[in-house]
């Protein structure tokens, strides 16, 4: 596979709601995530990012993968997607951003997202 096409079965992935699977498999031990709010070392931080955010999600309504490139020599993929869901609280949001992966083999070392947090 190639680096794009992995990217893509990871958004293939979250729209079936496996969001923890696609991370259990893409995401390297030592992955390091960033995005305007902080920055998280390893999968194990990782991870416990994504759960909390998954268990103050009510429900999933839309996922759209708006652009999707890749720099296969260098391991770079880029993502530009939408999510609407509705969290615990009631609140409704469509959140846009942009995903930078940097892939090692099978796995993303480092991804960073950039999004409007105001």
């Amino acid at each position: 596979m190639t680096y794009k096409e992995k990217a893509q079965d990871i958004y293939n992935m979250l729209g079936q709601g496996k969001l923890m699977d696609a991370f259990e498999k893409y995401y390297a031990e030592g992955v390091i995530m960033e995005e305007p709010t902080g920055k998280r070392t390893g999968k194990a931080a990782c991870r416990e990012y994504e759960e909390q955010f998954l268990n103050n999600v009510q429900e999933f309504h839309d996922l759209q993968v708006h652009s999707l490139t890749s720099d296969e020599e260098n391991g770079i993929t880029t993502v530009e997607n939408m999510m609407e869901v509705t969290f615990k609280d009631g609140n409704r949001v469509q959140m846009e951003q942009v995903a930078v992966q940097k892939w090692e083999g099978d796995q993303i070392v480092h991804e960073r997202f950039y999004y409007n947090a105001g």
